[in-house]
């Protein structure tokens, strides 16, 4: 699984007062999440990445639409509920997506007479803000494209705004605290006949 585009994703989080914390929500704090995915950032270009400081309103902007293909991809299911009125159109997403991907170039093979063969991008652009919503975009596109893609799952918890992977066909929630939390509210709502 590539795990940089879930990475963005899990930025949107519950804030525990029934409202959603956006964990991008200035340029210092993109600046640090950057910082603290530089190495998935890099798996996806293959090589170093020195992140950005301002690469903010282009992480949203790919974030919304990396969400809405998560909620189009757990469809018919619920999507997550930090976002589920307010998506963007899937095909606009897509598109989206597909744009920022671009931003890398191509994958073409090299094979120097007297060398092994290796890949090489073509076209990539030396921006670092490009590069990054470029690593996004492909890592998005690997997810989506894969096997992964039938394990996906909004949390359907109160409050919870997550999207997960599904290891176990029993599992419902994100993680046992999510479980935990939605087995007491339903002994509540049992005893206290709400």
């Amino acid at each position: 699984m590539s795990t940089l585009a879930f990475a963005l994703a899990a930025t949107i989080r519950h804030d525990g007062n029934g409202g959603v914390a956006d964990l991008l929500a200035t340029p210092a704090d993109a600046a640090t999440w950057v910082e603290q995915h530089g190495d998935l950032v890099a798996e996806v270009l293959g090589r170093p990445f020195e992140g950005p400081d301002d690469a903010r309103d282009e992480l949203v902007r790919v974030r919304g639409a990396v969400r809405a293909l998560f909620a189009r991809a757990v469809a018919p299911r619920p999507a997550s509920t930090a976002d589920a009125d307010r998506l963007i159109d899937a095909g606009a997403a897509l598109r989206m997506v597909n744009r920022a991907a671009d931003r890398l170039g191509t994958t073409q093979l090299d094979w120097p007479e007297d060398g092994v063969p290796v890949t090489k991008w073509a076209g990539r652009t030396d921006d670092p803000v490009a590069l990054l919503v470029g690593a996004v975009g492909r890592s998005a596109i690997d997810f989506l494209a894969g096997p992964d893609r039938a394990r996906l799952r909004a949390c359907p918890a109160a409050r919870c705004v997550k999207y997960f992977l599904q290891d176990d066909p029993r599992q419902t929630w994100c993680s046992p605290s999510c479980g935990n939390r939605e087995r007491v509210n339903r002994h509540y709502r049992r005893r206290h006949g709400r």
